[in-house]
């Protein structure tokens, strides 16, 4: 179905549609093609009745601060929905609770949190990304992951219907979540514990200063390219396979941190794929150990071709 028959559908929209959007440019990594149609909503409503509006057979993929994807160069079939803006962000504090939007970028959800002063989110001031995206893979960082604190989450389903889910009902694990796929999370209750503000200013202050020395936050990546393997870290297999700073075509391997791939010259998501997988393959036969992918790979392969997965998955 084209962009302009889904806007026909769509009458009564109060949020935001673009058809044949770029994404690149709201993707951490710049690389990738267009959105069929892109569609921002106003609220949870208005994304209730977006959902509830689009034919069955219509795709729907969400995206957040796209921090973590790789869009592909052919782009995204059927609508792409970006959650943003103050009323999907909308933070509320009742003593040691603490619901919030899944549009807040967890940097700010972690600035939330100092200032009521709840402590056990310190480590969200280190993930670029959007709660809601936290959710759907139990983001963590610097010994901390988003099913430590949370209690429940609310989401929307492909009809528009709403459904609250708790902690146990996620089934969570590391940097997975069992939730049906097509849930649409929009916001989440936290409980954190009260603690001076000054302790969770430090603990803050230790993640921003580890990030700045030992990741490549000032370029284009996407954030850590791989899980970690059980009991290993991804980023020391990287190294001992020789893969650190490997270039194709205008994508790199971080020299700083080799688990970061940076689009250092135009890359295209051909060339970011391609050397993910070729450093799948170099880990493999060094060290027997096969990576999963941690950033979110999305949408049509381009002219260039189909980038084919060296391992078979």
């Amino acid at each position: 179905m084209r962009a302009q028959e889904l806007e026909g559908l769509l009458e009564g929209f109060r949020g935001k549609l673009k058809a044949n959007e770029p994404l690149a440019p709201i993707v951490w990594l710049r690389a990738g093609g267009p959105a069929d149609l892109l569609a921002m909503p106003a609220d949870v409503d208005d994304l209730a009745f977006l959902l509830n509006a689009l034919p069955e057979e219509v795709p729907v993929t969400v995206i957040g601060l796209g921090s973590n994807l790789l869009i592909r160069d052919g782009g995204i079939e059927g609508v792409v929905v970006r959650l943003s803006g103050k009323a999907l962000g909308k933070i509320e504090v009742d003593g040691d609770l603490i619901r919030v939007g899944t549009a807040l970028p967890d940097k700010l959800f972690a600035k939330a949190a100092l200032e009521a002063g709840l402590g056990g989110f310190a480590f969200y001031h280190g993930i670029p990304g959007g709660l809601g995206g936290a959710l759907r893979m139990n983001a963590g960082a610097n010994g901390g992951e988003t099913c430590d604190r949370l209690i429940e989450a609310v989401a929307l389903d492909r009809h528009g219907n709403r459904h609250v889910l708790t902690k146990a009902e996620m089934g969570y694990s590391y940097r997975h979540s069992d939730a049906p796929k097509d849930l649409i999370f929009v916001e989440a209750l936290f409980r954190g514990e009260k603690r001076p503000e000054d302790e969770i200013r430090a603990e803050m202050d230790a993640v921003q200063k580890h990030r700045e020395e030992a990741q490549p936050i000032k370029t284009r990546t996407g954030g850590s390219t791989f899980k970690n393997p059980p009991g290993q870290r991804a980023w020391e297999l990287i190294d001992a396979a020789g893969c650190r700073g490997l270039k194709i075509g205008g994508a790199r391997v971080s020299e700083m941190h080799c688990n970061f791939l940076i689009n250092e010259d135009e890359a295209s998501a051909y060339d970011l794929e391609c050397l993910g997988e070729t450093v799948r393959a170099r880990v493999l036969a060094h060290s027997g150990v096969r990576l999963d992918w941690e950033v979110r790979r999305l949408g049509r392969f381009g002219e260039t071709g189909e980038v084919e997965p060296f391992l078979g998955a």
